[in-house]
């Protein structure tokens, strides 16, 4: 039989297949993953838009302007509304 794949190429190829199988494993375990129409939807643009819960999950303003904002930051003037 022809030996196609080299011994390197195999290595990567199966510590590839493990990464996947171990990130699978750690997103179904963690407790901060993302729940659809819970901490988060989709605009119609396809964005991904977190809601206020997700937010007020987190515990913190990122300062980015967000549509659904519970701490009243506003991007243009840089303060708080609230």
């Amino acid at each position: 039989m022809l030996n196609l794949l080299g011994k390197t190429t195999k290595i990567n190829h199966y510590k590839t297949l493990y990464n996947r199988l171990l990130s699978n494993m750690i997103d179904e375990n963690d407790p901060n993953k993302l729940i659809e129409g819970e901490d988060f939807y989709y605009t119609p643009e396809g964005y991904k838009c977190f809601t206020e819960k997700h937010h007020l999950k987190r515990g913190y303003c990122c300062k980015s302007g967000c549509r659904h904002c519970p701490y009243g930051y506003d991007k243009k003037t840089g303060t708080n509304k609230k």
